[in-house]
């Protein structure tokens, strides 16, 4: 009894599968891997209708290629990593409809069988239009993401390079954070750069603060007092060339998005109003000065 009804339920399932439309006849699916390209085309397209690809970028031209021979229109891939952008970016740019889906989506759809290869899962998928393409902005979107990303890991390791500067700071005893709250400020940075400098007179470093610290010239005298170690210098000079270096480099970061944005055409453009129509206000208030007798 147990084999009749899994036999049933095979028949039913081949079945229902018979009767889905077939939505993408040209469809293609790729499984991404960070050595080799598996890439499924329909069984009547070629007498080897999956082939794996390199990873190169001659390897990419020559699957681009097969596809067109194959008369491939659009396809489906995993989201793997970041090992699918190349091949993702190489597709649009040779005109392919490129579809970019969740792996845990493919995953929950059944009916596969166990001697299907993903790529093979993916393009019949594909081909019933089974498959939900991901979210990915317009081109100019993802420049301007890629900086931000970029800015975004620059800034964390400035508060990397923070912390080692504290730390040097610390292992001389030079307790400058209890007297001004933020090293990285006008103040403690002209006081870091006179320590590399080579000046080791509080007095002259205490007079480097700003006017609105709160903190006294001798409360500041007092914590500049410590001992002055090359071995800690040099990872307080490390740290702050190393810093100054990546501030740079935001910057950088903060120009090339302003030069994409402005590249960004207005969506809405807002027409200068006509003046020409405007009635002039009418004076409607009345005098309140008392009539003359």
């Amino acid at each position: 009894m147990p084999k009749k009804s899994s036999k049933k339920a095979k028949s039913q399932r081949s079945r229902e599968r018979a009767l889905l439309n077939k939505v993408h006849l040209n469809a293609a699916g790729i499984d991404i891997g960070a050595d080799t390209h598996w890439v499924a085309v329909p069984p009547d397209r070629d007498p080897r209708p999956v082939r794996n690809f390199g990873v190169f970028t001659s390897d990419l031209i020559a699957l681009c290629q097969w596809l067109k021979e194959c008369q491939i229109q659009t396809v489906a891939m995993e989201s793997t990593g970041v090992y699918w952008i190349p091949l993702f970016q190489l597709l649009e740019r040779e005109g392919f409809e490129v579809r970019l889906v969740n792996a845990r989506h493919v995953k929950n759809v059944p009916g596969r069988k166990s001697d299907v290869k993903d790529c093979q899962w993916l393009q019949q998928l594909h081909t019933f239009g089974m498959l939900g393409g991901s979210f990915r902005p317009q081109a100019q979107i993802c420049v301007v993401r890629t900086y931000l990303r970029l800015r975004d890991t620059l800034s964390k390791d400035c508060n990397s390079l923070v912390q080692r500067m504290q730390k040097a700071l610390t292992e001389m005893n030079l307790q400058i954070h209890r007297v001004i709250s933020d090293i990285t400020g006008l103040t403690g940075m002209n006081i870091l750069r006179a320590i590399v400098a080579g000046e080791r007179d509080s007095l002259k470093l205490a007079r480097l603060k700003h006017p609105q610290i709160r903190s006294s010239t001798q409360q500041i005298v007092k914590a500049l007092e410590g001992d002055y170690c090359p071995e800690h210098l040099f990872a307080l000079q490390t740290a702050l060339e190393l810093y100054d270096s990546y501030q740079l480099k935001i910057m950088q970061c903060d120009q090339h998005v302003e030069e994409v944005l402005e590249t960004f055409e207005a969506k809405v453009q807002v027409a200068a109003p006509d003046l020409s129509r405007v009635r002039p206000a009418q004076n409607t208030s009345r005098s309140t000065a008392p009539s003359s007798p």
